[in-house]
């Protein structure tokens, strides 16, 4: 039984992955510090999956406590989603996420360069591509300046992976994903943000709820068919198989390079606007909307081209937008 780490695996993709690596019989151990997730999140993976995983609550941008930790295990790969995500809150605090979101990744490669066999999978983001000159969005596309200091972390972040896993022999694969969304089809597990989401979809279902007031429309001026920004959707369980399909193509030596990067996505684009209404009709809900100023760091359009990541991982997303917004009413509906 191949021995996985999952760094952030409480957290909403992380633990959404740990339940497709249990369900195919890996031994997961996740590190996780509950800064932007609850420990009640292992119930969940252990209703649905019959088992509990290990978990060690350690914070990764510790130097001292990650080479404690980390120095005496022996993993057969690692899956790091362990970094901090919201694209506002990056702008208002930037060292925040310099320090937790890079640290993090540098103390757990500083523990595994001497073990070229422990295959890496890397969470990464679309905004390393910034607003893209042309759409769908390859992996070739121009790496531009990020627009917010989210983006330039994980910007920096791919290229400390790309230069380690040259000199240290390591295997790696960067995963850029668009906009995951969803939840577990069995409504245990799901989008858990503290305090106010800074997701569209996660607002939605607490405005739907009657949680959170009406919905923020942050700019209806953009050059897009409606006015409000574009973006690619897609199921956070297709995104955790893409996790495991990585991981096994790293794990039987079947990789072209030191580090590759592969989009995730669905393929589409859909406006804020028509995110709302796809909502209300998949769920039968009401939804009271306002139309907001645009927020410094937010790009115009964003959606994925995913030839390669059909070609090489043999991975394409199965769920429609409309699953992913019936998975996650079911959830808000179980936590309310």
């Amino acid at each position: 039984m191949k021995k996985i780490l999952v760094t952030g695996g409480l957290g909403y993709i992380g633990s959404h992955t740990v339940v497709e690596l249990i369900n195919r019989n890996y031994d997961v151990t996740i590190i996780d510090d509950l800064s932007n997730s609850e420990e009640k999140v292992l119930d969940g993976i252990e209703s649905i999956c019959g088992q509990r995983p290990e978990w060690i609550d350690l914070d990764l941008s510790d130097k001292s406590k990650s080479n404690d930790y980390l120095k005496n295990q022996n993993f057969d790969g690692i899956i790091h989603f362990a970094a901090f995500k919201a694209v506002g809150e990056s702008v208002k605090n930037p060292l925040k996420y310099y320090m937790n979101n890079i640290f993090s990744l540098v103390n757990v490669l500083s523990n595994i360069k001497k073990n070229v066999n422990c295959s890496f999978i890397f969470s990464s983001s679309c905004s390393v591509y910034g607003e893209a000159e042309k759409l769908p969005i390859t992996e070739n596309a121009k790496i531009k300046t990020a627009e917010s200091p989210y983006g330039n972390t994980k910007q920096i972040c791919e290229k400390i992976l790309k230069e380690s896993s040259v000199a240290y022999n390591l295997k790696c694969i960067a995963l850029r994903y668009f906009n995951p969304i969803g939840a577990h089809p069995s409504g245990k597990i799901g989008e858990l943000p503290i305090g106010v989401p800074q997701n569209l979809v996660p607002f939605i279902t607490q405005s739907a709820a009657g949680i959170r007031g009406e919905l923020n429309v942050w700019g209806n001026d953009y050059p897009t068919a409606d006015g409000s920004a574009i973006r690619d959707y897609i199921h956070v369980v297709d995104l955790a198989e893409a996790h495991i399909i990585a991981l096994e193509r790293l794990l039987a030596d079947n990789n072209e390079s030191n580090t590759e990067v592969y989009n995730l996505g669905s393929g589409n684009g859909y406006s804020v606007l028509e995110v709302i209404e796809a909502f209300k009709k998949a769920t039968g809900e009401k939804l009271q909307y306002k139309i907001a100023g645009r927020r410094k760091g937010d790009i115009i359009s964003a959606y994925a081209d995913t030839k390669v990541a059909e070609q090489k991982l043999g991975w394409k997303s199965k769920k429609t937008l409309e699953d992913a917004l019936k998975d996650a009413w079911r959830w808000q509906k179980n936590i309310m």
